[in-house]
């Protein structure tokens, strides 16, 4: 037998100098002007611009620098000199850019004028802000409401969400899926059905109080930087890091602050992880249950010794339903059963016990590797026993605290962009607005493609994102986009979306966060939600890329007048002149959280605008926190099939979702090429592969269709038993679209069943 390969690496820690060459690689690719420097001076700051990267919170002390390394990348993408102007889309066909990488499409730069497809040519022409409305606005009074997508990505600020989410009402539809239906709507779903509230529970706060934070399926080296802050310090003060993941990330292991010159320089690295289990994919819920198991063995061990008690039963009798049940499934389950489906032994789940038991205030933080998965709410049920068992709910250093990847996206929810009725404020859109809202659910992101593949979705309008990129099934869905009748996008740069254009598209470039927003009352300040469920303020303050660049709220604005009738509650003018008239909106629509929200916007960290969960009010069917007693012990929605193997997408550090910065994936080793599979040593032995040899991922389904990606090369890593890992999103044809999370409909893209062919 050969001998198995060396696993590729990191030798260094996150953060460090690594981070800032990082930044520098990105500066220099974007040719930011020095007035970048200052918008990162003053990122998530008091009167400054909050990040577009990811959603972590405003300090209220904050520090000389206030963004991480994937923040300032974000915003220097965002301030590039280069430009996408009409005389580039003169020079290409459609056709010929739909052949372009995302990265080589992007790299054009901003652009700078609203454009109309001519199919006749297949170039994107310019055309003028008024013939769009116009044209956009005649062609949706021609659709059938009940065939158009609102969709939106998660960077859109409260005001202009707010008011797309009524558009798409008065215009006759409740289509309103968002990114979080890609990403963390099984977060939405799952969390909210065992503690009634559909975020997190922690507040920043909770991070200085922890002894111990049980951390599942997120990197925050790559997607959450920033906060690997709060974790170094929880460390150094004694608190414990047990890790749930597939992959030892870097930024899990090992950290070097950019904040702090000493260490940076001289300073050894932070161990960050306690204890790290390598689960396979969709071990999860296994995992967390042999770590309950051993929490009731250390209960029993403690009931016997005559000490203090490891459950908080006090808080189980009066808080909690349904803990008897999921007694009953640990204890008819073995630890056989739990190694083979989580892929870590029996001493590994009893340390992760033993060190819940031995704290008194314990956090879990979890990300997509928990959600995306076929029973990801299952997973997060777990998670919750675990915390529940203990009583780490709803008390000063304990909670459930979820990342979210995109800014604003949980924000986008808060405010109406949603497609399901029972979530809309219906009532108070009746009194506010005199809009009486479609009474049919809206259909998900999964839902929306299946009636794009059906024939029956005939208009998009994009706010912003990229969309055809970012969701599964490529090859099913890449024909079907083409034949819709519109659509529409309000974008900032050039994607692989845009390349698919409707029999009628357009392009509506609009402002960056970080831009200007001049309208009749002066430059706008908008606002923001962060994963802790504070509500901050954003001003932009450098010059547009173009002047002819409309803001979100302006395009929004237009585009209803344009479409709808004529309705004096609807003041469309107004709303577009002075952002604060949306925000009364919103007080008005969301009294209980957004009252006198003009002012409290503007504090130092935002306003919380409250969570019911974290007072330890439970808005559930029992009213009180529900036990999950899982129906699966792993995640993954097919176990066996011949392949034997699961596939686990994700995003590199030179990546924003389907925004590709460069082709450094530092964090993890690997330089280069972004057409790679990861495999364990053993198992590259084991299936007779070698290192650097080009093969192919097929799908096993068995649904019929064939689902393939070529030409992947095979790089060695430190992987559990049963795991293959690549990008996304070029390995998002692998993914069927029917494969999603049972409840949410997120698509599972971290267990997907796959064998490797040569």
């Amino acid at each position: 037998m050969s001998k198995p390969p060396k696993a590729q690496s990191y030798s260094g820690s996150a953060g460090g100098w690594g981070s800032l060459r990082g930044i520098s690689r990105i500066e220099r690719s974007q040719k930011a002007k020095p007035a970048a420097l200052d918008t990162l001076r003053q990122l998530n700051k008091p009167g400054g611009t909050m990040c577009t990267s990811c959603a972590w919170v405003k300090s209220a002390e904050p520090k000389p620098f206030e963004f991480c390394e994937n923040g300032a990348k974000a915003t220097l993408w965002d301030l590039t000199s280069d430009r996408c102007t009409p005389d580039f889309f003169a020079a290409h066909t459609v056709s010929e850019l739909a052949g372009w990488s995302d990265y080589e499409l992007e790299m054009t730069g901003r652009l700078t004028t609203p454009m109309r497809y001519d199919p006749v040519s297949d170039h994107y022409v310019p055309t003028s802000w008024s013939e769009a409305f116009s044209a956009i606005g005649a062609k949706l009074r021609t659709l059938d409401p009940k065939g158009v997508t609102f969709y939106a990505s998660g960077k859109a600020a409260l005001e202009p969400s707010y008011l797309y989410a009524i558009f798409a009402r008065m215009y006759g539809n409740n289509h309103l899926p968002d990114s979080s239906n890609m990403c963390h709507e099984t977060t939405s779903v799952g969390l909210r059905k065992v503690t009634g509230s559909s975020v997190g529970t922690c507040q920043m706060e909770d991070f200085e109080h922890c002894d111990a934070i049980f951390y599942l399926g997120q990197n925050p080296g790559t997607n959450s930087p920033r906060i690997l802050h709060p974790l170094q310090k929880a460390v150094k003060r004694g608190c414990k890091i047990v890790v749930f993941n597939p992959l030892k990330e870097k930024a899990l292991t090992e950290f070097r602050s950019p904040q702090n010159p000493l260490q940076m320089t001289f300073g050894k690295a932070t161990k960050m992880s306690h204890l790290y289990l390598q689960v396979r994919p969709g071990g999860d819920i296994a995992a967390l249950m042999g770590t309950c198991k051993r929490v009731l063995e250390r209960d029993e061990k403690a009931q016997a010794m005559g000490v203090r008690r490891v459950l908080d039963t006090a808080f189980l009798d009066q808080h909690t339903h349904g803990l008897e049940d999921f007694l009953e499934k640990l204890a008819a389950t073995s630890w056989e059963e739990l190694e083979e489906a989580s892929g870590v032994t029996r001493a590994e789940m009893e340390a992760a016990g033993d060190i819940y038991a031995d704290s008194s205030k314990v956090i879990g933080i979890y990300g997509m590797g928990l959600t995306q998965h076929v029973h990801g709410s299952q997973a997060i049920g777990l998670l919750v026993n675990l915390l529940l068992l203990g009583g780490n709910m709803g008390r000063q250093g304990a909670g459930c605290s979820p990342i979210r990847g995109h800014s604003n996206v949980q924000g986008q929810r808060t405010v109406g962009i949603t497609e399901k009725v029972a979530l809309a404020p219906v009532e108070k859109y009746r009194e506010v607005l005199g809009l009486e809202t479609p009474a049919e659910d809206g259909h998900t992101t999964v839902e929306f493609l299946e009636a794009l593949i059906a024939g029956t979705n005939t208009g998009y309008i994009g706010l912003g994102g990229n969309l055809a990129r970012a969701v599964p099934d490529h090859d099913r869905v890449y024909p079907a986009w083409r034949t819709m009748e519109l659509t529409v996008h309000i974008a900032t740069k050039l994607n692989k979306t845009h390349c698919m254009p409707g029999k009628a598209s357009w392009l509506l470039p609009c402002l960056v966060r970080a831009e200007e927003d001049i309208q009749a009352t002066g430059n706008q300040w908008v606002s923001i939600e962060d994963s802790f469920s504070h509500v901050s303020a954003s001003k932009g303050k450098r010059k547009p890329a173009s002047e002819d660049l409309m803001s979100e709220t302006a395009i929004i604005c237009e585009l209803a007048k344009a479409t709808l009738d004529p309705n004096p509650r609807w003041k469309w003018d107004a709303w577009r002149g002075d952002y604060a008239r949306i925000r009364d909106l919103i007080a008005q629509t969301y009294p209980e959280q957004f009252y006198d929200m003009e002012r409290r916007m503007h504090e130092p960290s935002g306003f919380y605008r409250g969570n019911p969960a974290h007072e330890r009010i439970w808005k559930t069917q029992s009213g009180k926190a529900e036990f999950t007693t899982p129906t699966v012990l792993n995640a993954c929605g097919i176990r066996d099939h011949p392949g034997g193997m699961h596939l686990v997408t994700l995003r590199s550090n030179d990546q924003f979702n389907t925004t590709i910065y460069g082709f450094s994936d530092r964090l993890r080793g690997l330089e280069g090429n972004r057409m790679i599979v990861l495999i364990s040593p053993e198992e590259i032995v084991r299936l007779g592969l070698h290192e650097y040899q080009e093969v192919s991922l097929v799908t096993e389904v068995g649904d019929g269709i064939e689902r393939r990606v070529s030409g992947l090369s095979v790089r060695a890593y430190d992987l559990p038993k049963g795991a293959v890992v690549g990008y996304f999103p070029e390995l998002n044809p692998l993914v069927p679209l029917e494969y999603h999370e049972e409840l949410a409909k997120t698509p599972a893209s971290k267990g997907v069943p796959v064998r490797i062919e040569v």
